[in-house]
């Protein structure tokens, strides 16, 4: 399955980050083939990697919430009598949030951006996390994504500490 990914780098702390474009290809090539989704041939992506000042404007026009958030989705959508539209949409990540996330978590910043590539990515998609079974569907495709990219699951630790809560 070919996916085509545009990868557009609008903040000048994403320089900083050797190889992420090829990482992220590379990603949602993987988040295709496991998604179980039926994609047009040629299914196309944008990538925007921006800063929290462009996140936040975006959050604020598109969702009414006036502050910086890791990671959002924009479907482009079918057009009408089409079953599977060629272009899915866009995802946009924030330098700022993501690295204070990746620290405060304790994980490799590069490893915590495709997870949140293919967390958007899966959006795109359709996959959503509003309730619970939906969410669990949608972290565990994400679980097996990253651990074909060699990436340790990011809800692991989630899971150890209910389950040493019992």
């Amino acid at each position: 399955m070919t996916v085509l990914v545009e990868v557009s780098v609008a903040a000048p702390a994403w320089s900083t980050v050797e190889g992420m474009p090829a990482k992220i290809e590379r990603a949602l090539e993987e988040s295709a083939s496991q998604s179980g989704v039926a994609l047009a041939p040629h299914a196309e992506v944008s990538v925007l990697l921006c800063d929290d000042e462009t996140i936040r404007d975006l959050n604020r026009t598109w969702r009414s919430i006036d502050r910086p958030t890791n990671v959002l989705s924009f479907p482009a959508g079918a057009p009408p009598g089409l079953a599977s539209a060629a272009l899915l949409g866009d995802v946009v990540v924030a330098f700022e949030t993501a690295a204070r996330e990746a620290e405060g978590e304790g994980k490799p910043f590069s490893d915590h951006v495709i997870h949140l590539v293919v967390h958007g990515f899966l959006h795109l998609l359709g996959y959503d996390h509003g309730g619970e079974a939906e969410a669990a569907l949608m972290e565990r495709l994400e679980a097996r994504i990253l651990a074909r990219l060699g990436i340790a699951d990011p809800y692991a630790e989630r899971v150890l500490a209910h389950e040493a809560s019992r």
